[in-house]
């Protein structure tokens, strides 16, 4: 017997099952934890620029985007640090309950500024979560069991993804985006609550961390500290357009540039070939994606006046058809180079950067704009998995982990920077007296920059590149 087969069990297997009465309680807590998580996280977006301009801090929208990927590096590096170290059951039910503080943070708030750091400490839970999970899952289920609960985790995605967009912007058109926070507070609350009871007692064999003597050193905490302090000074910095904020975008990229190369590969940002291009792809592409994903509907809905329920069936769409794209990279495409896919998927890109464009004129419908949502969805879907097998195939057995939380860090800090450098030339824009929309359409054009750039860079990282 092989191992592989050594590994199924055979069809008389009577070893419990993931819905047994011993893992039952802690399957269904951890799908309704995920469910809710997917839910809030993407029926969240869709209101933030109807916050933002309820609050009147559309100019400060950036950073409202923004501080949820700059904490969510530092909750990512904590969450896993302490995972590592005592065990997955305490960040994790730390990052639930936080997730619900900051809901009734952000639905309360009262100036922009309290929204800011709502989602600063929601990106906190966010990274601590996602890391936590997985550990969790592994310190709670034996070996057999833990690849059934992954799959289980990615499919209590699908519902949220359908629904959550179009019904948080219903409710924002009826009532408010206010009544959008708090209903997923109450909603999160009683999962949270329930995961820290079943966390308090794990199956038997499981659960325990890691002796001692296996456990991860201790990660560079400080650093993704400083990284995420350097994230939310730009794009504080970004938001206006004097000496003030400059000092800000200043200390900002000081920041980034002296701690970001601590945690990636060397050579990531001059694209050395394999890992540290695998590495930069990911963070250009991330970068785009989450700006479009972020400047598309701020202006759809405080220029172009489109119903944020509208709004929300885009990003609905988008969730669906990166997972069909996705789907379709693994298997119907499974035997074109993944390098070449990465080209292909930047050029849809690239493309759906075109549709925001032209989508930013005044006399041509704005649902074009809007099409670039699910376009930019398609692109990522194909290419996102390709560079992550990319890098991993460029990595040793032994460095998984370390490529995996490269990959994340930069993946953030791709978000962060193109989202603040899109900003960045908005504002200068409406200061030289550009038109708004004028203004939105220079700076989706110059979104075309990374998209191509991935394009012509990919063959850099293929698998057969020296490292």
């Amino acid at each position: 017997m092989t191992a592989k087969q050594a590994l199924r069990p055979s069809p008389s297997d009577t070893r419990p099952g993931i819905f047994s009465r011993q893992y039952a309680a802690a399957t269904l807590t951890f799908a309704t934890v995920m469910f809710l998580t997917g839910f809030a996280a993407l029926a969240v977006v869709p209101t933030l620029p109807t916050a933002a301009e309820d609050l009147n801090g559309v100019s400060l929208f950036p950073l409202v985007a923004g501080s949820f990927v700059a904490a969510s590096l530092l909750g990512g590096v904590l969450g896993g640090h302490w995972a590592d170290r005592s065990g997955a059951r305490r960040p994790l039910a730390l990052g639930m309950i936080l997730s619900v503080v900051t809901l009734l943070v952000s639905a309360s708030s009262v100036s922009i500024w309290q929204l800011v750091i709502g989602r600063f400490v929601d990106g906190l839970a966010a990274g601590m979560v996602a890391v936590s999970v997985t550990t969790a899952i592994g310190q709670s289920y034996p070996e057999y069991l833990r690849p059934r609960m992954l799959a289980m985790m990615s499919a209590s995605w699908i519902i949220p993804s359908l629904v959550g967009p179009p019904v948080a912007g219903v409710v924002a058109e009826v009532w408010s985006w206010r009544t959008v926070f708090y209903g997923l507070a109450v909603l999160t609350a009683l999962p949270a609550l329930a995961l820290v009871a079943v966390l308090r007692r794990a199956p038997a064999g499981d659960g325990q961390a890691p002796p001692a003597e296996e456990r991860a050193s201790r990660p560079p905490l400080v650093v993704a500290g400083m990284l995420s302090l350097g994230a939310a000074l730009g794009q504080y910095g970004v938001s206006g357009w004097d000496a003030r904020h400059l000092l800000f975008v200043v200390a900002g990229v000081v920041l980034l540039v002296v701690f970001a190369p601590r945690l990636l590969p060397r050579g990531t940002w001059r694209s050395a070939r394999g890992l540290p291009t695998a590495v930069l792809l990911r963070g250009l592409t991330s970068g785009t994606y989450f700006t479009v994903e972020a400047l598309v509907p701020l202006m759809l809905i405080t220029e172009r006046r489109v119903a944020a329920v509208t709004v929300g069936v885009a990003f609905t769409a988008s969730a669906v058809l990166w997972a069909v794209a996705s789907w379709a990279q693994g298997k119907l495409l499974q035997d074109v180079a993944r390098h070449r896919l990465v080209t292909v998927g930047a050029l849809i890109m690239a493309a759906s950067v075109a549709f925001a464009v032209v989508g930013s004129f005044s006399g041509v419908s704005p649902l074009l704009a809007m099409a670039a949502m699910p376009l930019a969805a398609i692109g990522m879907g194909m290419l996102d998995p390709c560079v992550t097998v990319l890098s991993l195939s460029h990595s040793a057995p032994d460095r998984l982990g370390h490529t995996t939380s490269a990959m994340q860090t930069n993946m953030n800090l791709g978000q962060v920077v193109v989202l603040a450098f899109a900003t960045a030339v908005l504002n200068a824009g409406l200061a030289a007296g550009t038109s708004r929309l004028g203004g939105y359409a220079i700076t989706f054009s110059l979104l075309l920059v990374p998209t191509l750039l991935v394009a012509v860079l990919a063959v850099r990282a293929r698998k057969d590149a020296p490292g």
